[in-house]
């Protein structure tokens, strides 16, 4: 089980939809949320894109120096990069980290942004432009360690004798991540992706995609891996957790609420009109509700765009959950939580003791020997269960 956090270059808060509580995008917040991921023991963080964003390379390289181990997953667009450029970066920032690049390949889904970034391709072009994108990145990487050009003339995109002198670190390419719930992105993620990512659903949503995908990919002699993006709201209490969530949207209004659904109904993205069928558009509901799954609240999603849910309870339910996705085959989590900062913490203190054994022997604040917490009378140190 790899476990990642998440980069708030969009900024950050205590409550959603309202500058109250707010923080500041700077590069010491965004650093000190790395450390944090790093020091903690996260496989890696996600570094979201889009124009509401900081440039995520730019951000990725700017945390490498401050970072040991932490892996950075990094988009790349078609239609705003290049492939052979985009293979030349990675290739770059994968030597120069020592391996630690991740690439998260985004098709995209909001028109206006889309067409404000000079894409004017319809959803099914925009999937082929994609596939032909990250057919030519893999090959450029993967032929990098000879003299062999690449030529390829497809519908959208063309190269001639593309040729990476660099190699990366990781071989025959950083691993590629992608997530999408139209037929064309999972036929997509089956033939050349690495690690399929699914926004949130209810289980036995998820348990259909996920079997979509590996029938897809079996058809091509391929075996894909698969993952999770979801917000966790985890407290000591049931009852903690709860009032957690409903305060996140206690400054949010129904007006702003029914602007941010408007804007998401613009979107062609089949995977946020899945997130927007979770709730009722333009109202603040309860959680009876909003709770769609059991410990699956849908909150999250009626202000902000994208992943939309959030695990919600104490400890042990958290981890139950995160549990239960992984038996459907799920094996990577990218979680966030509000603020960034305070509930990399939580989660970490909360539920990574919770997790199986093979997960925890991997995360520096659950090895046992060392000191945890203050040191109490006569140096005695509490003894911490690793059953």
């Amino acid at each position: 089980m790899q476990v990642f956090w998440f980069i708030p270059t969009h900024g950050d808060s205590r409550y959603l939809g309202t500058a109250e509580g707010a923080r500041a995008v700077d590069h010491d917040y965004l650093r000190q949320v790395a450390q944090a991921a790093d020091s903690l023991g996260y496989e890696g963080v996600l570094i979201p894109t889009g124009r509401s964003c900081e440039d995520p390379w730019v951000v990725a390289a700017s945390l490498l120096p401050v970072t040991r181990r932490l892996k950075f997953l990094v988009a790349v667009r078609p239609g705003l990069h290049q492939p052979a450029l985009a293979a030349r970066m990675a290739a770059t920032f994968d030597r120069l980290s020592g391996g630690r690049l991740l690439i998260n390949l985004v098709t995209g889904g909001d028109r206006a942004e889309l067409e404000g970034d000079g894409v004017f391709l319809d959803h099914a072009a925009r999937y082929a432009q994609s596939a032909e994108f990250i057919r030519i990145w893999r090959e450029i990487l993967a032929r990098s360690h000879g003299d062999e050009l690449y030529d390829f003339d497809g519908e959208h995109l063309q190269v001639r004798g593309a040729r990476l002198l660099y190699p990366p670190v990781q071989r025959p390419y950083p691993p590629v991540y992608f997530g999408g719930s139209s037929e064309a992105a999972h036929e997509l993620a089956a033939e050349q992706v690495d690690t399929y990512l699914t926004w949130g659903e209810p289980p036995a949503e998820v348990a259909r995609k996920v079997a979509d995908v590996r029938r897809r990919a079996q058809a091509h002699g391929r075996t894909v891996r698969f993952g999770i993006r979801l917000h966790v709201i985890v407290r000591e209490t049931e009852d903690a957790a709860w009032q957690a969530a409903e305060d996140l949207i206690s400054r949010v209004d129904d007006a702003t609420v029914a602007r941010a659904q408007a804007a998401f109904a613009n979107m062609d993205s089949v995977g946020q009109r899945r997130m927007a069928q979770l709730h009722a558009a333009g109202s603040r509901r309860s959680r009876a509700e909003l709770e769609i799954s059991p410990n699956l609240w849908a909150g999250v999603g009626l202000v902000r765009g994208g992943a939309g849910t959030a695990l919600v309870g104490d400890p042990q339910t958290v981890a139950d959950r995160i549990q239960d996705y992984a038996a459907l085959g799920l094996d990577t989590f990218v979680l966030s939580g509000y603020p960034h900062l305070e509930e990399a913490y939580r989660f970490a203190e909360l539920v990574f003791p919770l997790l199986p054994r093979a997960t925890r022997e991997r995360l520096p604040g659950a090895l046992p020997g060392g000191p945890f917490g203050e040191v109490v009378a006569n140096a005695y140190l509490p003894r911490v269960s690793q059953s």
